[in-house]
């Protein structure tokens, strides 16, 4: 491995492609840490210092706290990350199977696909202006760090005009972030959005990993960090064996004489993943369960319907939220998986190039069969994804602990999920000058 590296270096293209995503990843590290006009450092700072010592944050704003790299916390320039860019695509794969003329731009190739591009950036500027104004308000109002004494400080400055040139910088900053991502999937190794997602992530292991070395008692925290590190490494390795594993349903293509050539009679096969939704199901749950929770704010928590909500559905270790957060994500990974896989269309197009499953009659059987297969997979992956987001919540509940477990839920699963494709970029890269990936 360490050879194919060296490899990837010596060749002058490929260490191009590599220095230049480096370059983008640095310059979005820096932009995390530039501090939104008109924001308070010092009580800022204080606050997430207050809110780390607490335990750190839960909800929605936690979910999107890790997905920004602590920016969002922090109320940097980036604090919005990718998140806007992340919902536009998630709305307009959902629109593409609603709407048929956006479904007919994605039957049309490169063309069709480029104009749903330029969609979901217009939809990205959309979602970040109204996210952008949201932020401001709850942290004007105090809502984002409910417990710190100077939460409503953050922002001195309530005029019209400082409000304005906050939506505007955290704007701007998510259409640079976005034009950043388009630049390392043109020019870098590929992959740009996810990869920006990645070191997100990354970024916040080594302070939770030292947090908790730090809140440990046994052997000056050592045995608690290397309890945490040994789950961590067979996390990954669960991680990794369900997101590599697929059921492939043979297809074998007729042979076809046309003059005097001979097309066809090739055997290929049809890879259905086990977690085939990925981690869209996660997203899903966490946001829908954060709507009854922004309503209490809204409304206050004097009713007795917000007092409940209060009790049993704002802090994450409630019985009641972890089932109805298990189940969520189980039903929206039947959802998403129902609308991105078409069995009728795949038989369709089988059908269409003369292709079938050995055993299977074309048409009506072969729909049902792939139902039937798509389905038996999908409850293990469904089951797989709810135990994974519920680790951090668990470790939470059975250890009494102080913070959050940082191996777990949509942060292991994007980490493993990108460093796969990413291995696989750089991969095909040496396959077409060396032959040697990174493992022979």
């Amino acid at each position: 491995m360490l050879a194919a590296f060296a490899r990837a270096f010596q060749t002058p293209d490929l260490r191009k492609k590599l220095l230049f995503t480096l370059g983008i990843v640095v310059v979005f590290r820096l932009g995390q840490h530039v501090p939104v006009p008109g924001v308070s450092f010092q009580n800022v700072d204080q606050c997430v210092r207050e809110a780390d010592a607490a335990g750190g944050s839960s909800g929605l704003f936690g979910l999107v706290n890790v997905l920004s790299g602590g920016a969002l916390l922090q109320l940097t320039i980036f604090a919005l990350g990718i998140m806007p860019y992340i919902t536009a695509s998630i709305i307009l794969q959902l629109l593409v199977v609603v709407i048929p003329r956006l479904e007919a731009l994605k039957k049309e190739g490169q063309a069709g696909q480029a104009k749903i591009t330029q969609y979901t950036r217009y939809l990205t500027m959309a979602l970040a202006v109204l996210q952008a104004t949201g932020l401001v308000a709850t942290a004007r109002s105090g809502t984002l760090f409910p417990n710190c004494t100077v939460a409503n400080d953050i922002i001195p400055d309530d005029s019209i005009f400082t409000t304005l040139v906050m939506v505007i910088a955290l704007t701007s900053a998510t259409a640079l972030i976005m034009w950043m991502g388009e630049l390392i999937t043109d020019r870098g190794i590929g992959n740009g959005m996810s990869m920006l997602m990645f070191v997100s992530i990354a970024a916040s292991f080594p302070a939770a990993m030292w947090q908790i070395k730090q809140q440990g008692s046994l052997a000056d925290g050592w045995i608690e960090f290397g309890v945490v590190v040994t789950c961590g490494l067979a996390m990954v390795g669960l991680v990794l064996f369900v997101e590599l594993a697929q059921r492939r349903i043979p297809v074998q293509y007729a042979k076809r004489m046309i003059g005097r050539r001979s097309y066809g009679g090739t055997s290929t096969y049809i890879p259905l993943k086990v977690n085939q939704a990925g981690v869209i199901p996660v997203i899903f749950a966490s946001s829908l369960l954060y709507i009854p929770q922004l309503l209490v704010q809204f409304a206050g928590s004097n009713a007795g319907w917000a007092d409940w909500i209060n009790r049993y559905f704002t802090t994450g270790s409630h019985p009641y939220y972890i089932v109805t957060y298990f189940l969520l994500i189980v039903f929206f990974a039947f959802f998403y998986v129902a609308i991105t896989f078409n069995p009728e269309e795949v038989a369709e197009n089988m059908k269409k190039y003369g292709g079938f499953i050995p055993g299977i009659r074309a048409g009506r059987p072969t729909v049902e069969y792939l139902s039937y297969v798509l389905n038996r997979i999908t409850w293990p992956g469904s089951l797989y994804l709810g135990l994974i987001a519920l680790v951090p919540t668990v470790a939470l509940v059975m250890f009494d602990a102080q913070q959050d477990f940082p191996f777990g839920g949509t942060s292991i699963l994007i980490i493993v999920g990108v460093g796969l494709e990413t291995v696989r970029q750089i991969e095909s890269q040496l396959h077409q000058r060396n032959y040697e990936g990174f493992l022979r």
